[in-house]
């Protein structure tokens, strides 16, 4: 019987895939978990849009902070506790704003996911956006 191209490599072991997507979870979250929290669950961390001011004043995730990744330092981190789990996010799967983000917080010791999907995967769920330099509230738009 011939063999798929799916099949043709043999999977893990169970034990290897879960050590693997454990790791994966470790380091990322998804839109529709962070959503869930911000929308009157707990949130337990702090929720970074990195992308620059400019393109944050015209959408972003409601409750964000605008922290560009190029701006993080030990002193503007020194705000919050050092055991705070950041979350950061970006324009999307084509931008690597948030793995640079990601690198520099943990590069200063601090606990960090990626939101997958940034603002593009937000907009995928249907999720309404903030506008303005303040973190705000959902605007009527769902449009990034």
């Amino acid at each position: 019987m011939p063999t798929s191209s799916v099949a043709a490599i043999p999977a893990a072991a169970p034990s290897k895939a879960a050590e693997h997507f454990a790791a994966r979870l470790s380091l990322e979250t998804d839109c529709a978990d962070v959503h869930e929290s911000l929308s009157g669950g707990t949130v337990d961390f702090v929720l970074l849009d990195v992308r620059g001011p400019n393109a944050y004043a015209r959408s972003h995730v409601p409750g964000a902070l605008n922290l560009p990744h190029r701006e993080m330092t030990a002193e503007r981190l020194a705000a919050w506790p050092e055991s705070t789990l950041f979350v950061v996010y970006c324009a999307g799967p084509h931008c690597n704003g948030a793995d640079r983000a990601a690198l520099k917080l943990s590069r200063l010791g601090r606990p960090v996911k990626l939101m997958l999907g940034g603002m593009t995967g937000w907009a995928d769920e249907g999720f309404a956006f903030a506008q303005g330099s303040a973190p705000g509230s959902p605007a009527v738009s769902t449009a990034a």
